[in-house]
């Protein structure tokens, strides 16, 4: 039942961002999504069940905004030319998403803070079933396995760039794409991991609006994905459409 598995799914979500992972009760958690506990257990399995599934939808949904971004501007005159701008647009993506939701950033870091899943638990086998009458320790539906790591998500930006882009390059040029992509997506996550700080106040007589923090990292990663591409070898530069 989709339906009953993603209003559990957002329930479990919302009760992460009011109490520690510990302190959520399986029981609140049907009671929040309209559900019963046997319904939770026979979609999850147990606690740790719930946890993978969640972990692992958050992640599946960043991923997907990746996607998009890197779509974005790629029917437009002209933009199709823009690889730069285009990663540079996933990377503002990942930063935004990694300050806003507590799981895609530890997937991305490997950081677990103790109001989140224990990772162990996140990306624990699931179970195998024991009876019918012991529903925390029937076996995980099929798909909620070990989790990506900060490794995997790395690999998987770096491939839907690959892929988003490589329309639109010469073929002899894809290994010089793959490294841009390949550094680029390293550097996002630097970002990530270590956020950019707000610089110096400007000089006397310099009068500049004040820049939220997020801007101050949207600039910052943009200026890396850039300069990624800047490096590359003279002549590899996207052509027309094949």
């Amino acid at each position: 039942m989709p339906a009953a598995r993603e209003s559990l799914l957002d329930a479990a979500y919302t009760a992460l961002t009011e109490r520690a992972w510990t302190a959520v009760r399986m029981v609140d958690v049907a009671a929040a999504a309209g559900v019963s506990r046997q319904t939770l257990y026979n979609e999850f399995g147990s606690k740790e069940g719930l946890a993978r599934a969640l972990v692992r939808r958050e992640t599946d949904h960043y991923l997907a905004g990746v996607a998009w971004a890197l779509s974005q501007g790629s029917a437009a005159a002209g933009a199709r030319r823009d690889a730069a701008g285009r990663v540079a647009a996933a990377a503002a993506w990942t930063l935004r998403t990694a300050r806003a939701n507590p799981l895609v950033r530890a997937v991305l870091t490997g950081c677990w803070s103790d109001r989140l899943p224990a990772p162990a638990a996140a990306g624990a086998t699931p179970p195998r079933a024991a009876g019918p009458g012991i529903p925390a320790q029937r076996t995980a539906p099929s798909g909620d396995g070990p989790l990506p790591g900060p490794a995997e998500l790395v690999g998987r930006f770096c491939d839907q760039a690959v892929a988003a882009l490589e329309p639109d390059w010469p073929e002899e040029q894809l290994p010089a794409l793959c490294t841009a992509c390949e550094t680029a997506a390293r550097l996002t996550l630097a970002c990530v991991v270590a956020p950019v700080t707000p610089g110096a106040a400007p000089s006397a007589g310099c009068v500049r609006a004040p820049r939220s923090r997020r801007e101050l990292e949207t600039e910052a990663v943009s200026r890396l994905v850039r300069g990624a591409f800047a490096r590359m070898p003279a002549g590899a530069q996207p052509g027309e459409s094949r």
